[in-house]
């Protein structure tokens, strides 16, 4: 027998339908339930290609003793984090203040009056194990707490509020002790050292960092890393670690290990979008790794493949894990991607295997569970055999060749999974709703790549995303961040429309010739700044004016995570927009953002790389007038604090201008002089 969440749109929350537990959705009628009944809110936040949201959802959620407690003493909420990440933020920052340490699933307990939070937890096994008490005797311990403690219980919420309302305004120092450049300095040496490899623990991309600290390779200071060395390790490690899907193309979320060899194996829109951009930035500035154009193509491809509606947008995300068999009763982690070496014997001759084998992590006993994660051991391209032998991998998994498989339908629940015919192994659960900010990202990450690699086809599908998001996003005249097939759902938050103006903008970057992406992307801007911005504070709040009401604080995210923070990408817009505009009220916004997060950029520099980008962009800001011919030629070039603006006249004699904020320099009568200008006004910190 099902339960709400049967009818929920979500991909996540429907996974949890067949739970004995009474589960609704975050909603008013929810909410009034719970302060009618004086239950506590039993709130669970997760995602649907988290794996141990998965776990939990198989163990505890689905134990009828669990269920039949909360169903008496909880009113229980399930809430998909990537439709409401406003939610997930504020109740996240309470498990991280009440344990030290954050991670899905998010599952906290508040008080039905307030919806202050009391206690906060994530994983909870049935029975006691891994250091963790069993669930039940949690839900007995706290409702009996909720009901006999309630002088201890309205001081712990105190300070839980008190704590929250002190975060969302922590940022509002106008606090000046450090001049701009020092202030970038300090962010780069810090982002660089993040961003080392370390010899313990998990291997994130951390996209943010590694940008911004390549941004400041253009600087010549002293610094105590070899700065370049280190941002191209990094683009040297995603390409090829175990991380990338060096079959099938694309990467995945992270890996366990400080090696980069076995991935935890979601596949994230947002991860993949931030890495080509990343990538392509590399290439653009000299680092021409044929592994980069590799790993590019390869993602690419996968996403028309397998990430791609046939209305044109992004899906969203992939599982980790996936069924050996239709009668398998859990799906398997890494089941779709791994390689037993009994079968890369039976599918590759002993040359072939020979070959992968002096090329990549291949071994009898594995790298994974007795399994290979292939890795590569070199740079540089790869043989045309090895390719073969890839494209024979590539057909055992998808029961086709590369070349013959552009579309690979999408297993939309774990049942569709089980009962397709696959003509290979069965697929992992593709979560197809489309959200905003992600598909921004890609948007971006493919405008960047095809000007780079000179890939036109990348620009024409990231343009059809951005005219799918124009169409179907607005209704009645306001912006919304999800769509689930072709039914726009859910208010957009400050990551969708900075994301998606970013997006607009480097579109028009990359063609220069259509208007209409600038023109759109300043009226977004109008909307963003009418519903999201602080007149008080300064900066963007996470959630519209009318559209905060559920809400115990309204917050300004500034922290980078695994993407950027929505005002650091936001702020960098407005001086971009300025630069093409002339619209002088864009820089002074600019310029309120930056005096607003003053305090946090001098203080935790390690929290908020794009804040430092915004600055960045800010402090060397520049732009470049000339005709397209001679625009085009510098949109491969690596000019991160660079607009291009094409006009029809230049002064006679001359070759382009450069403009520096809100003067301009002589005309460049030449090329070498255009570009040493552009390289001068981008250093001139």
């Amino acid at each position: 027998m099902t339960n709400r969440l049967a009818e929920a749109k979500s991909l996540y929350l429907r996974k949890h339908a067949e739970n004995p537990i009474d589960w609704w959705s975050w909603c008013d009628e929810a909410l009034a339930t719970a302060r009618e009944q004086d239950k506590p809110i039993f709130l669970s936040i997760g995602y649907s290609s988290c794996h141990w949201c998965t776990v939990m959802e198989g163990e505890a959620f689905s134990d009828l003793a669990i269920a039949e407690y909360m169903n008496a003493n909880f009113l229980s909420i399930k809430v998909d984090r990537e439709e409401r990440p406003d939610l997930d933020s504020i109740y996240m920052q309470t498990l991280q203040m009440m344990s030290g340490q954050g991670g899905w699933p998010l599952n906290v307990f508040l008080s039905p009056d307030d919806l202050v939070p009391f206690y906060a937890g994530t994983y909870f096994p049935v029975d006691p194990r891994y250091g963790r008490p069993g669930f039940l005797q949690v839900l007995q311990a706290l409702r009996r707490y909720y009901d006999t403690e309630k002088e201890e219980l309205r001081q712990r919420k105190a300070v839980v509020v008190e704590a929250l309302l002190t975060s969302a305004v922590l940022q509002n120092s106008n606090t000046q002790d450090t001049e701009d450049h020092e202030l970038l300095l300090k962010a780069w040496e810090t982002s660089t050292g993040i961003i080392i490899p370390k010899q313990v623990g998990n291997s994130f991309p951390m996209i943010p960092y590694a940008e911004f600290a390549w941004r400041g390779t253009r600087f010549n200071y002293e610094s105590e890393y070899d700065r370049q060395q280190v941002c191209t390790q990094r683009g040297l490690d995603l390409v090829l670690g175990g991380i990338y899907d060096h079959v099938g193309g694309g990467f995945h979320r992270y890996t366990v290990d400080p090696t980069w060899t076995v991935p935890h194996f979601e596949k994230m829109l947002y991860d993949n979008g931030q890495i080509i951009e990343y990538l392509g930035n590399l290439w653009s500035a000299g680092i021409q790794e044929p592994a980069f154009e590799r790993a590019v193509a390869g993602t690419v491809k996968w996403l028309q493949r397998e990430m791609t509606a046939p209305s044109g947008y992004f899906y969203a995300a992939q599982d980790a894990d996936s069924f050996t068999h239709p009668t398998a009763a859990e799906p398997e982690e890494g089941a779709f991607y791994v390689w037993p070496y009994s079968e890369l014997a039976q599918l590759l001759t002993p040359a072939e295997l020979t070959e992968l084998q002096q090329n990549f992590t291949v071994t009898a006993n594995g790298n994974f569970e007795g399994q290979n994660v292939l890795q590569r051991l070199h740079q540089g391209e790869l043989s045309q055999t090895l390719e073969i032998s890839l494209s024979k991998l590539f057909a055992a998994r998808y029961g086709s060749t590369p070349e013959t498989l552009t579309t690979f339908p999408p297993a939309q629940d774990n049942q569709e999974a089980k009962t397709t015919e696959w003509p290979g192994r069965i697929p992992t659960v593709t979560d197809t709703k489309m959200i905003v900010a992600w598909n921004s990202l890609m948007i971006s990450g493919l405008a960047r790549a095809a000007v780079v690699f000179g890939q036109p086809s990348y620009w024409e599908l990231a343009a059809k995303t951005a005219n799918f998001i124009l169409d179907n996003q607005f209704v009645d005249g306001r912006f919304y961040r999800l769509n689930y097939q072709g039914e726009a759902s859910v208010l957009a938050q400050s990551e969708d429309y900075a994301f998606f103006i970013k997006a607009l903008l480097d579109l028009h970057q990359a063609s220069l010739q259509n208007s209409d992406w600038l023109e759109k992307a300043v009226a977004l801007q109008e909307e963003f700044n009418e519903f999201l911005w602080s007149v008080e504070l300064g900066g963007y709040f996470n959630t519209a004016s009318d559209n905060s009401q559920d809400l115990i604080v309204r917050e300004r995210s500034y922290i980078d995570n695994a993407t950027p923070s929505a005002n650091g990408i936001a702020i960098a817009n407005l001086v971009r927009l300025s630069l093409l505009t002339d619209n002088l009220h864009y820089l002074d916004l600019a310029e309120q953002g930056l005096r607003a997060f003053r305090g946090v950029m001098n203080n935790s520099p390690q929290g908020c790389p794009s804040l430092f980008t915004a600055l960045d962009w800010y402090r060397n800001s520049t732009l470049i007038r000339s005709n397209l011919e001679q625009l085009t030629s510098l949109m491969s070039k690596y000019l991160p604090t660079t607009v291009l603006a094409m006009v029809s006249e230049l002064p006679e004699g001359s070759v382009g201008l450069v403009c520096q904020g809100l003067k301009c320099l002589p005309a460049a009568a030449s090329v070498e002089e255009l570009l040493l200008q552009v390289q001068r006004s981008q250093n001139r910190m």
